[in-house]
């Protein structure tokens, strides 16, 4: 797999750095992306207030994420905070480690599998991170959408029977968003107008769409999707065309969300 390793890291940039060595002033760590060049933790950057003793906040060997506070290039000297870390950052940063570490194993499974030369792996990664950004997102986008999507690509086709394999290893992350709808229609077939407008709107073929009867006048309908944002822009006409084809027949129409969730991470 292709790595291009920087010297340093910039101001501000969240890390992945090794403990190597406890004082009582802070820590030296290692640079785990950046060659494992050092850094220093000052024992004020560890935690908020008074530390007496660094040891019972570190241990050699830990991996922490951390912020880069300072680098002077010319001294070889890396400043590092644990302690301006927020949460967020940090979950951000290990789900990047994370997929990173999955695509460098799916890269060397596809070379091992389909007996590809270094030239042809690295050819093929690089025809991957153009197109999807990423490796890891292109697996994951055949994953969703079949092999089909590398089609304008020149993959062999044992190479591309070896990448619908492994991706079908890969979990999609999905998001769930749900609300209830209060349908009424007191036509002599209302209860076909309501039932009509729903099941058009079921079948849909971008997003998955389920709705429930839960008790006159309500049904809880459900939009199962790869991202929230993909999900929110399906949502919208899905709940006009159910409006207009009530209210055009004298109906009427409320809909009331629900909380949102993840159902499942990749």
């Amino acid at each position: 797999m292709t790595t291009t390793i920087q010297d340093f890291p910039e101001v501000g940039e969240i890390i992945v750095a090794t403990i190597t060595r406890i004082m009582d002033q802070g820590a030296y760590v290692t640079l785990d992306e950046y060659n494992n060049i050092q850094g220093f933790l000052h024992v004020s950057e560890i935690t908020t207030g008074w530390i007496r003793n660094v040891e019972k906040f570190l241990r050699v060997g830990e991996k922490k994420v951390l912020l880069v506070k300072r680098v002077d290039s010319a001294r070889s000297e890396i400043d590092l905070s644990l302690k301006q870390v927020s949460t967020d950052q940090k979950k951000k940063k290990l789900l990047e480690l994370k997929r990173r570490e999955k695509e460098k194993a799916l890269v060397e499974n596809l070379k091992s599998r389909a007996s590809l030369s270094k030239v042809e792996i690295d050819k093929i990664e690089s025809m991957l991170i153009e197109k999807f950004d990423t490796v890891y997102d292109a697996f994951s986008e055949v994953a969703a959408k079949g092999k089909l999507i590398l089609d304008n690509l020149n993959i062999s086709p044992k190479a591309l029977a070896v990448i619908e394999e492994l991706s079908a290893k890969i979990q999609i992350p999905h998001v769930e968003i749900r609300g209830i709808l209060e349908l009424i229609c007191t036509k002599s077939n209302g209860i076909e107008i309501i039932k009509s407008a729903l099941l058009e709107v079921a079948d849909n073929k971008n997003v998955d769409v389920s709705i429930t009867y839960i008790g006159a006048p309500k049904y809880r309908i459900t939009i199962i999707a790869q991202n929230f944002k993909e999900a929110e822009k399906e949502l919208k006409p899905i709940l006009s065309s159910i409006q207009d084809t009530i209210e055009k027949k004298g109906g009427t129409f409320k809909f009331t969300r629900e909380e949102s969730k993840k159902t499942r991470e990749g």
